[in-house]
């Protein structure tokens, strides 16, 4: 079992920047790839960003120039850093968790975006 804790989200200006993080409650070096999801209202589940055990990352087209995903292994802790954010960008976000036995989702996080 993996519980994910996020924070961070809250009421951001257009243009503004927000960091969201996201701690396991197990080391990150166990599990195969963590990432970033965000559904906004009527919306399906969409994923942003990953990064995997070795550290590899991938932002999706739509975010790549405005988002950067990483890690502290050390605090078993991922982070979504948002440029730039756009009302588009408003939904919740969760981490999300893959492991060979399972994947485990946060809580969620809600971020908006409104001036």
């Amino acid at each position: 079992q993996v519980h994910l804790v996020e924070s961070g989200g809250g009421l951001v200006q257009p243009g503004g920047s927000l960091t969201l993080v996201c701690t396991s409650s197990t080391s990150i070096l166990s599990i195969n790839q963590m990432a970033w999801y965000r559904q906004a209202p009527g919306n399906e589940r969409e994923l942003v960003a990953s990064i995997s055990r070795g550290g590899q990352t991938d932002i999706v087209d739509f975010v790549k120039d405005r988002f950067t995903i990483s890690r502290d292994i050390a605090k078993n802790t991922i982070y979504l850093q948002m440029d730039s954010l756009k009302p588009e960008d408003e939904a919740v976000y969760y981490c999300n968790a893959m492991l060979f036995h399972g994947t485990y989702w946060g809580q969620g996080t809600q971020v908006t975006v409104s001036s």
